[in-house]
């Protein structure tokens, strides 16, 4: 989804103005007249959140400096650039005090403001994920944290936060990379666990003759090669919570005595002479159909019963386009800081790019690719020109790629680059597929074929809009051997 900016002033001509500026920018615009309305949006759960702030410093009643006092106070972390029409000094340097990104003077230009805009969006993204970050690795990591405008996230969330409430064993669903793990953090920093720890195992990772020992531990000697004590992870896990990725793979016997700790709360490390208690919070995750699993013998059924009591399904990142945007920002603004590469975000051109492909691999598949673009950058945005792999697999995109240079030749750094051009499936092609001009005809053929299905066939409505008569369409039509009823596929031959 498109950032969402909220202009704030008492000035109505100038919200209409800066309203329509913003628009061209690119950005959807709401306006509001007075501090008072504007705290009341941001703090408003439903719907999608604001992005950024435009705040006038000068307003009656709650005035600019109220605004951000009150957004400081509140913990409303929403960046917030300030206008006015006295630019002094000491404004300047009050209104960065009370948490403001940036100061422009009335009247702003369009490019200081768009300027000003994108490096508040990008400096707001890099503070999010750095929060985020730091709350991970703290284990108080919440819902709050987690990226999303959609209904279906929205849904998981609610459940995540039900689920917090009590020690419930949780069963995530999802494809990979959806971030299940993300949601196993965040069920614990929202519940009274928060801060303890939180242990992660992969069941797909582990070998198959040390699985046992990793989960419930070993004593000294308890089998050849065992020259140390070792806890396991449901001991590291104690008082915390522990998660179990791609339960699915676990070996059948290791089921049994997964079951008994989670029935009995106490576990059988290998040679102990006497079980061992556990207070471990378990949320386990899978990419597989364990119901499948259970019925072909691979998965056994009352482990599933167990871990099955709380289900929270993640919708994959395709049916959730709206959260693209969103993830790609964040995610550019902090890889670029790791990276040391100055970037303000990506063109509007390279978001819609993101929104349109499907992401097979998800979440994890689209930080990869922006990873990638942003080593690839030249300049301070990412344009499609740095997703050559994504335009590949878009309609409307065509990926160039050099020729390679000619032995011992140096390759340039151009040469290096893979090129991608938008093009517009609505505009007809002037040259040949042989790289000479088309002719006359079969371009207006082709411009009549695609104005009959644009139009569904309303003859009088074609006609007025190519400035012709009707006679004259009936006409071309039969010279050119089109038929009234032309079927919608036609519009598709106009896709060069």
């Amino acid at each position: 989804m498109t950032p969402i900016i909220l202009v704030v002033d008492d000035d109505p001509v100038q919200r209409r103005l800066l309203e329509a500026m913003i628009r061209r920018f690119g950005y959807e615009v709401e306006a509001v007249a007075s501090g008072e309305q504007a705290l009341l949006r941001l703090r408003q759960t439903s719907g999608s959140p604001i992005s950024l702030v435009l705040l006038d410093l000068v307003m009656p009643d709650l005035d600019g400096m109220g605004v951000l006092t009150r957004m400081r106070d509140a913990k409303i972390v929403t960046p917030a650039i300030v206008q006015t029409a006295h630019g002094s000094i000491e404004a300047v340097i009050s209104a960065m005090r009370a948490g403001a990104q940036d100061f422009v003077v009335k009247p702003v230009g369009a490019e200081r403001l768009q300027v000003s805009i994108r490096n508040a969006l990008s400096a707001g993204a890099l503070a999010e994920e750095v929060r985020r970050i730091s709350r991970r690795a703290q284990g108080s990591l919440s819902f709050r944290n987690l990226v999303s405008r959609s209904e279906s996230m929205m849904r998981v969330v609610r459940l995540g936060e039900r689920a917090a409430t009590s020690t419930i064993p949780v069963l995530i669903e999802g494809e990979s990379g959806v971030g299940k793990e993300l949601i196993a953090r965040a069920i614990q920093g929202a519940s009274d666990r928060r801060g303890k720890p939180f242990v992660t195992v992969n069941c797909g990772a582990l070998p198959a003759n040390l699985v046992e020992s990793i989960l419930f531990g070993h004593e000294k000697g308890a089998f050849t090669g065992a020259t140390e004590k070792h806890v396991g992870k449901f001991v590291e896990a104690n008082g915390g919570t522990l998660f179990l990725d791609e339960i699915g793979e676990l070996p059948l016997d290791i089921q049994v005595k997964l079951l008994r700790a989670l029935q009995e709360g106490e576990i059988d490390p290998l040679g102990a002479r006497r079980p061992q208690r556990v207070d471990v919070r378990l949320i386990s995750a899978t990419n597989r159909n364990l119901i499948e699993l259970v019925k072909s013998g691979l998965f056994r059924e009352d482990l599933f019963y167990r871990l099955n009591v709380f289900p929270i399904g993640v919708p994959p990142l395709r049916t959730r386009r709206q959260d693209i945007p969103d993830l790609a920002c964040r995610f550019t603004a902090r890889i670029a800081a790791e990276e040391g590469k100055t970037i303000r975000g990506l063109s509007g051109e390279a978001l819609t790019l993101l929104e349109r492909y499907d992401w097979p691999g998800n979440v994890r598949q689209l930080e990869n690719a922006i990873f990638r673009a942003v080593v690839l950058a030249e300049g301070d945005e990412l344009t499609v020109t740095e997703f050559p792999q994504i335009a590949a697999y878009v309609g409307g995109y065509q990926v160039r790629i050099p020729s390679l240079p000619a032995p011992r030749a140096e390759p340039s750094r151009a040469s290096e680059i893979v090129r991608v051009e938008i093009r517009d499936p609505n505009v007809l092609p002037l040259l040949a597929d042989n790289g000479e001009m088309r002719k006359l005809d079969e371009i207006e053929a082709q411009a009549l074929r695609f104005a009959l299905t644009h139009y569904r066939g309303q003859m009088s409505e074609i006609a007025r809009r190519l400035g012709i008569g009707r006679s004259t369409l009936y006409r071309k039509m039969k010279e050119y051997g089109l038929d009234e009823s032309a079927e919608p596929e036609a519009r598709d031959s106009l896709v060069a």
